[in-house]
């Protein structure tokens, strides 16, 4: 009788929180359809925009700095920036803040699509409050470009430098009348043996311009090539898992890469006596050698792994003041190379949870960790999954990551019933400053969802020894035997 008490306790503990369901917030970013005679109406001039390109790193980094006027007579409060149609899909970080005062959110920014042939695709600046007519606002709007650059020529040999192209128009991309403008660029050396154009130059840096009375639209193409004797490390897929464990208060990382270098290939067969000779001296080369990779003070137990194995060429230094994994690959990556490979750590949960009240918890973990190199690192595919306990219920998450794709779903491992939850996100087109952004995510964990895993546990148990007694008084005799 007892038995039976206790078994039903337990069963409609189960039944409560299997009843639970998962909220998900709406993503930060979306994509719009517009109608296909749309045209950004002309309700803003630029009085004066300055556009500064970075090319220090291995990717393209833009930052607008523009001083909008309403020139119409009613209060207006959408900014629109135009992308040609090849270009918009390499877009990733589009962000808006005000110029004057950086301390604010930021702006709300989407991606709107009137017409999928049209070879023009626009950004939507929704401003906090509408700017009144006549009235003036400066925006700092900032974004990446990732696979623009090219090398030129496409193929070196092992131990020769290696130059990057970039084109562009030296109008900087926008919907309305441009007064004032130029544009700046800010190159990592000054070899720069080919541009058009006539740039005024200081050291490292190029400026296009001034120019005035741009009309809307306008290009003016122009090309640069320069000396960048480093690898272009790119990711074309980054798996991301963190799991969390509130009974072993761990939370779990790994990172699945998959590697390459694009810069440019080898004209001759890979010189492993070449590589090893220019070794004393380390010049710039453009082979990935090593990766570094920045952890959380107090993470233990990382592992580096390949698609052959464990990599014991790698080294973990921690300490009170850093933890910091370095890796160093089979054999130099050069361009046109891949590696595949995994990463993986743990870390004390308490440095990442907090129990708000009650049942409410709030997790805070980076949206991106993962190598930190100078020359950057840019990723086409970001995949983040975060399995929380067994039973946790109203999951929201926030971000400032564009995020494409969220999904809910259930992840089974050792001795779970129903599975986790698990929280995917999708991102694409982040570079590597994206790992000083936080993800966010609150969600609901009952005590009775704790105490699931230890009595399904404490049930199995029961109904192992409850067969065995019964087959243990089971008559397995074929026949009565006499004496």
């Amino acid at each position: 009788m007892r038995l039976s008490t206790f078994s039903l306790v337990c069963l409609t503990i189960l039944q409560s929180t299997f009843a639970t369901e998962s909220n998900l917030t709406t993503p930060l970013s979306s994509h719009l359809i517009l109608p296909n005679n749309f045209k950004p109406p002309q309700v803003f001039k630029n009085t004066n925009l300055v556009r500064s390109i970075n090319l220090e790193k291995g990717y393209v980094k833009e930052i607008v700095n523009v001083v909008i006027e309403n020139i119409d007579t009613n209060p207006q409060d959408e900014y629109y920036v135009p992308f040609d149609g090849s270009v918009v899909g390499k877009v990733g970080g589009f962000e808006v803040r005000d110029k004057k005062d950086t301390t604010k959110p930021v702006f709300r920014s989407e991606l709107v699509e009137y017409d999928t042939y049209s070879p023009t695709q626009f950004y939507r600046i929704t401003l906090p409050e509408p700017l009144s007519p006549a009235a003036q606002r400066t925006l700092s709007i900032t974004y990446h470009l990732l696979s623009s650059l090219s090398p030129l020529p496409a193929t070196i040999k092992q131990q020769d430098k290696q130059y990057l192209r970039l084109t562009f128009s030296t109008y900087a991309p926008s919907a309305y009348l441009t007064q004032k403008q130029k544009t700046k660029i800010k190159f990592p050396g000054v070899d720069i043996p080919e541009y058009t154009g006539e740039p005024e130059r200081q050291g490292s840096t190029f400026t296009y311009g001034p120019y005035d009375n741009i009309p809307a639209g306008s290009e003016s193409m122009a090309s640069v090539r320069y000396e960048f004797t480093k690898p272009i490390i790119h990711a074309t897929s980054l798996e991301r898992d963190i799991e969390i464990s509130h009974w072993g208060g761990n939370l779990a990382t790994e990172e699945r890469y998959q590697l390459t270098n694009k810069g440019a290939s080898l004209s001759n067969h890979f010189s492993r006596v070449t590589w090893q000779s220019t070794q004393y001296y380390n010049p710039p080369v453009t082979a990935i050698k090593a990766l570094n990779v920045p952890l959380k003070i107090g993470s233990l137990n990382p592992y580096f792994t390949d698609d052959i194995g464990n990599v014991s060429t790698s080294r973990y230094r921690s300490n009170l003041r850093e933890a910091n994994l370095e890796l160093k690959p089979r054999y130099p990556i050069f361009g046109g190379w891949s590696f595949p490979f995994r990463i993986g750590w743990d870390a004390n949960l308490k440095n990442f949870l907090r129990n708000v009240k009650g049942d409410q918890y709030v997790l805070k973990v980076p949206f991106l960790e993962g190598p930190k190199m100078g020359e950057g690192i840019s990723y086409e595919k970001i995949i983040l999954r975060v399995i929380l306990p067994e039973g946790a219920t109203n999951v929201k998450y926030q971000t400032s990551v564009p995020v494409i794709a969220e999904s809910i779903s259930q992840h089974r491992t050792f001795m779970d019933t129903l599975g986790r939850t698990t929280l995917t996100l999708t991102a694409m087109n982040v570079i590597d400053e994206s790992r000083d952004t936080d993800l966010l995510i609150t969600y609901e964990y009952p005590l009775t969802a704790g105490l699931r895993k230890p009595i399904t546990i404490i049930l199995g148990v029961m109904a192992v020894f409850t067969t065995a007694w019964v087959v243990g008084q089971l008559d397995t005799n074929i026949g009565n035997t006499s004496q």
